[in-house]
C-alpha cells in the first residue's frame, strides 16, 4: 500500500516529517536524501505529537516518520496522524496497538502456529529485522545478539545455521498474514534447547547497519521504498548473512573520530553530543572484532578500548 510517493529524478524534493533528532534520526536522514526526500524534525525529542504533526501539515510533508523511537512514541504519533489525516510511515495502528499491549501481539503470533517463549524465564534472546511488503512477501535479515545496552552482535554464533534459518522461517509464518508493510523487529529466546517469540518492536531500531554490512541492504532505505509503494525486489537467498559485524554505541569526544579503512563505519549526527555509534565487519568473527577494536582505539584511546571489549568478554 502506498503512503506516499518519492519524487520523480530531477523532480524537487518531498518533504516528511521526522520525530527523531540526533542519533536517532540520522539513518532515516541519510535514506531520505538518497531517495529525494527532506525532512522536516522535530523540534526536541519530546515533542507533542499532535504539534508535530500540526507543523508537518503546515509544512506540506507528505508523510511522517518516527525515527528509531520506542513503542509507545510510535503509537502517540501513529494516532495523531490517523487524526489529521497525514500519512504514517510504520504498521498499521493496529499492528502498533498490539506490540506495545505485548500479549496481543503474542496471541496474533500464536494464532500463526508460532511457539512462545515463557514470559519471566530466564533464556538466551536474540532478535532479527524483517521487511514486507504489501504483496505479503516477507524478507529476514541477520540474527542478532544484544551484549547490554552497548554491544551488538550479528549473526549470533551460538545457534546454528539450521536454528538461525528457522527463526527466518517463524518470522515468515507469523507475519505473513498480519497485513504488514515496512519493517519490524522479532524477538526470540533460546529456553530449555526450544525457540519461542518474545516480541515485536515496530520501525528502525539503530541496528540497521549491522543488515546493510552483512546483506548489503539497507533497512532504512527499504522501509521508505516500502512505503512508497514499491515491492521487495530481493529473493530471501540473496539476504543471507556474508561474514561478521559488531556494533558499539560510545561517547567520543568532539574531536575523535576514525580514519576509515575497511569495515569500520561511524555514524555520529553532528548536533549530537558525544553520542556515536561504531559499526564494524569481516569475512570471520576475528577479523571484525580487530577491526573494531582499531575503531575504538582511534575515538576512545586504547586503554578505554581495551578496557570496554574486555568489560563486554571479546578481548
Amino acid at each position: 500500500m502506498r503512503i506516499f510517493s518519492l519524487p520523480e529524478p530531477g523532480a524537487p524534493p518531498a518533504r516528511i516529517a521526522l520525530a527523531a533528532v540526533g542519533l536517532g534520526g540520522l539513518r532515516v536522514r541519510q535514506a531520505a536524501a538518497e531517495l529525494g526526500l527532506v525532512c522536516l524534525v522535530a523540534a526536541t525529542s519530546d515533542e507533542p505529537a499532535a504539534a508535530l504533526v500540526e507543523r508537518a501539515l503546515r509544512a506540506g510533508c507528505k508523510a511522517l516518520h518516527p525515527g528509531e523511537v520506542d513503542t509507545a512514541r510510535q503509537l502517540a504519533l501513529a494516532r495523531a496522524c490517523r487524526g489529521a489525516g497525514l500519512p504514517f510511515v510504520g504498521p498499521r495502528l493496529a499492528l502498533i496497538e498490539a506490540m506495545q499491549d505485548g500479549a496481543a501481539v503474542r496471541a496474533l503470533l500464536r494464532e500463526a502456529g508460532i511457539p512462545m517463549a515463557e514470559e519471566g524465564a530466564p533464556g538466551r534472546r536474540v532478535e532479527l529485522a524483517v521487511l514486507c511488503d504489501h504483496l505479503a512477501r516477507v524478507r529476514w535479515l541477520a540474527v542478532r545478539e544484544s551484549f547490554g545496552s552497548v554491544l551488538i552482535k550479528a549473526p549470533a554464533t551460538w545457534l546454528t545455521p539450521e536454528q538461525r534459518l528457522y527463526l527466518g522461517q517463524l518470522a515468515v509464518q507469523g507475519l505473513a498474514g498480519l497485513d504488514l508493510s515496512g519493517i519490524v523487529t522479532l524477538r526470540f529466546a533460546l529456553q530449555e534447547n526450544r525457540l519461542g517469540f518474545c516480541d515485536m518492536h515496530p520501525g528502525l531500531t539503530g541496528r540497521e547497519a549491522l543488515d546493510e554490512a552483512l546483506t548489503g541492504l539497507d533497512p532504512a532505505v527499504a522501509q521508505l521504498r516500502l512505503a512508497a509503494g514499491d515491492r521487495l525486489r530481493e529473493h530471501q537467498a540473496s539476504l543471507v548473512p556474508s561474514g561478521h559485524a559488531l556494533q558499539w554505541r560510545c561517547a567520543p569526544g568532539a574531536a575523535a573520530g576514525i580514519s576509515g579503512g575497511p569495515g569500520l563505519r561511524l555514524d555520529r549526527a553532528p548536533e549530537t553530543d558525544g553520542e556515536a555509534r561504531l559499526t564494524a565487519w569481516g569475512r570471520t568473527p576475528d577479523e571484525a572484532r580487530r577491526r573494531g577494536q582499531r575503531g575504538l582505539e582511534e575515538l576512545l584511546g586504547t586503554e578505554s578500548a581495551v578496557s570496554l571489549m574486555r568489560a563486554l568478554n571479546i578481548e
